[in-house]
């Protein structure tokens, strides 16, 4: 969880420092278009078919008054930068699907709502395969003997779209189950360094995971360019996106 003050700080640094590509991809998979908009900090947007997901809906990561209104909601972790209630309210409509995991599942009350805690997998609206995984810290922490994410609490996403699998890290560092989860055609991975891994930690972690493609998100200051530079010769395609 960060400071809006915090994030704008960093959106600044970060956009200034990339050559940043435009943040819009169109995958084509075996069910029909996939369409994925990063917009900021931790927050994306997918298009699949005639269903519209938000993931992490975040106001200090984008203005959701002007977004299209969401199918369903996936939220990672209750951290205010991963559920943010005002962005929701701006999103949501009838019948807005949620899923989420546990705590967040309890702050957002009444909604219809799939509670997914980590190893669960469940068919969803949309013809989507949905995985919950692990994301915690095993060594950052908010004080000492707590994690800023404690194993457990929160979920990563390994999405199916068709033939296409993406994998939405959440707020973790580099954990042994992340060794399981090829294939993965699309990796997002934070790489903010006081949170979660650094870039330098997070190419160690992206080798493990060895996607097609993966985008550096979760950002703060640190640079992506730095896991573009330290995966050349790879064989996996980084893009760069303005994501503090």
């Amino acid at each position: 969880m960060v400071l809006g003050g915090i994030l704008l700080i960093a959106s600044l640094l970060t956009v200034g420092s990339l050559a940043a590509q435009e943040k819009v991809m169109n995958l084509e998979t075996s069910a029909g278009p996939l369409r994925i908009t990063g917009i900021g900090h931790g927050s994306l947007m997918l298009e699949f078919g005639d269903v519209l997901i938000h993931v992490d809906p975040y106001s200090g990561a984008g203005d959701y008054a002007s977004l299209p209104k969401a199918d369903q909601v996936w939220i990672t972790h209750a951290h205010r930068d991963h559920l943010d209630p005002a962005a929701i309210d701006q999103i949501r409509k009838e019948g807005t699907l949620f899923v989420a995991d546990p705590e967040s599942v309890e702050k957002l009350g009444d909604s219809r709502v799939i509670a997914m805690k980590n190893g669960d997998k469940r068919n969803i609206d949309g013809g989507i395969a949905i995985e919950a995984v692990p994301a915690y810290n095993l060594v950052r922490e908010r004080q000492p003997g707590v994690k800023f994410h404690p194993k457990g609490s929160g979920n990563g996403y390994v999405a199916t779209f068709g033939d296409k699998r993406i994998y939405i890290a959440g707020d973790t560092e580099a954990n042994p189950g992340m060794a399981s989860l090829a294939p993965i055609d699309v990796a997002f991975i934070p790489i903010d360094g006081n949170y979660t891994m650094s870039p330098e930690e997070a190419v160690g972690c992206i080798k493990v995971i060895s996607p097609r493609m993966v985008i550096p998100y979760h950002q703060f200051q640190s640079d992506p360019n730095v896991v573009a530079e330290l995966l050349k010769g790879s064989g996996i395609e980084v893009r760069v996106w303005a994501m503090p």
